[in-house]
């Protein structure tokens, strides 16, 4: 018998529902359905894919009040993050529908190089076949559609396993993705236990695994795949570098808003920030005064902007985390408290280069502020770092924005924005230990494609 699970709300640790895990004879059953699905989908033309697409949108649309609730239930992210992240998803949506129909080859002349040999060559990209797509929880309908819209305007089939507290939501976007006119034999939902898991990223009948979450899960899930394709976008360490001709009010809110919205449990969150010396202090006065006022409590009401994370197990960790940061010599100008699965917004100072909210992902509400004169000094300690997400800088120097750009192991620097910076049809992905592969609609796409040649 599979054991059951049990999804309780962050904040009030009520139990909002229970399920069992998928069990090895229930993914057998998913993977024998969707060997049916390659003929489904080869049947389906372009046009069409896009259409149903578009109307998945539109039923997103219809839906999103009552999807961004359940998100706000599960994961404690604030009903207003939970709505921006509704908007967000349909635009994905929006954004795969149009792809659909721009999928496009080439043509290439084999007379390009000697000798000559009069041949041409017609590259097509086709579907790489079912596609094992796994979804964090902080993120669980906009990350699913970066996934499952992509895969499916490509042609593949596609499993779903999204974190197990989402199991309600992710549930309710495959009723919709149902009802839009994706087939089942072309989509199933599946949450196994880690044990399940295992066998299912190494069945010879999944072709490409599409991973969003952390960098051991990532190790363990690679164990197992073999010479599948992967596309993994993983964590990040994220700077946010401020130089002395910065706007300092626009510098503060995005610090916050990419920092302390979702309790700080974002991959591209501003998880370090580099201020420069002579604009150190008055940044951090107008940052702490704006931190300071935000409010923190239910996830539920309209006016808050920080709620819990996402279970005690985090918040204690972060709690933890900021104990030990202020051991090692760092001081705390803001927060520092935990009230149950709640971490108020914390600002540290004087943190040591070597202490763990510099060195670590630290998935929560905490801003490391760290003085710097000269950028020869941070780029080799932002460098250092074993992620390589995406970094923000807010200057209007051309020369300093041409150089971090050519010396930071990132794969996006924002320019007056912070790292947090994503839109839907931007290339998204990093470096080590951040992850392989780009995401972004059009760029999926081609990761769960076969690229295949015909000479002619």
């Amino acid at each position: 018998m599979t054991l059951a699970y049990q999804v309780k709300n962050p904040y009030t640790q009520e139990s909002i529902g229970d399920f069992n895990f998928s069990s090895k004879e229930e993914i057998g059953n998913c993977l024998e359905t969707l060997k049916k699905g390659r003929e489904v989908q080869s049947n389906l033309r372009a046009f069409q894919r896009s259409d149903i697409l578009r109307k998945l949108a539109s039923l997103l649309e219809t839906h999103a009040e009552s999807l961004a609730m359940m998100i706000t239930q599960e994961t404690g992210k604030t009903i207003a993050d939970s709505r921006v992240e509704l908007t967000r998803a349909i635009n994905t949506t929006i954004a795969c529908s149009e792809e659909a129909r721009q999928i496009q080859g080439e043509v290439l002349d084999s007379d390009a190089y000697a000798p000559a040999r009069g041949r041409t060559g017609v590259v097509r990209y086709t579907p790489i076949g079912t596609v094992l797509c796994i979804t964090p929880f902080n993120f669980p309908i906009n990350i699913a559609m970066h996934k499952i819209g992509p895969a499916f305007a490509a042609g593949n089939r596609i499993i779903l396993k999204p974190a197990p507290i989402n199991h309600g939501s992710a549930a309710k976007l495959v009723e919709l993705c149902y009802e839009a006119g994706i087939a089942k034999e072309v989509l199933q939902l599946v949450v196994p236990d880690i044990d399940q898991m295992a066998g299912l990223v190494s069945h010879p009948d999944v072709n490409a695994v599409n991973f969003t979450g952390g960098h051991p899960a990532a190790e363990a899930i690679a164990a197992h795949a073999g010479y599948k394709k992967m596309l993994f976008e993983l964590g990040g360490s994220d700077p946010l570098i401020i130089m002395p001709d910065a706007d300092l009010d626009a510098a503060v809110n995005a610090a916050i808003q990419q920092r302390f919205a979702t309790a700080g449990q974002r991959c591209t969150a501003a998880k370090r920030l580099f201020v420069h010396q002579n604009v150190y202090k008055e940044f951090r006065d107008i940052l702490v005064k704006a931190s300071s006022e935000l409010v923190v409590g239910d996830p539920a009401k309209e006016e808050t902007f920080v709620g819990p994370l996402v279970n005690e197990q985090s918040a204690i960790q972060i709690k933890d985390v900021i104990d030990q940061s202020v051991k090692m010599g760092a001081t705390i100008a803001l927060g520092g408290q935990r009230e149950g699965n709640i971490v108020f917004p914390t600002i540290l100072e004087n943190v040591p280069d070597d202490s763990p909210v510099m060195t670590e992902e630290v998935f929560g509400p905490v801003i490391p502020l760290r003085e710097f004169e000269s950028i020869d000094e941070i780029i080799p300690v932002i460098n250092s770092s074993d992620y390589g997400l995406q970094a923000g800088v807010f200057t209007h120097d051309l020369r300093t924005i041409h150089r971090l750009f050519d010396e930071l192991d990132v794969g996006t620097l924002a320019t007056n924005d912070g790292p947090g910076f994503r839109a839907e049809h931007f290339p998204f992905g990093g470096v080590k230990h951040s992850g392989i592969g780009r995401e972004g609609i059009k760029y999926a796409i081609r990761e769960m494609s076969v690229t295949k040649t015909l000479v002619l």
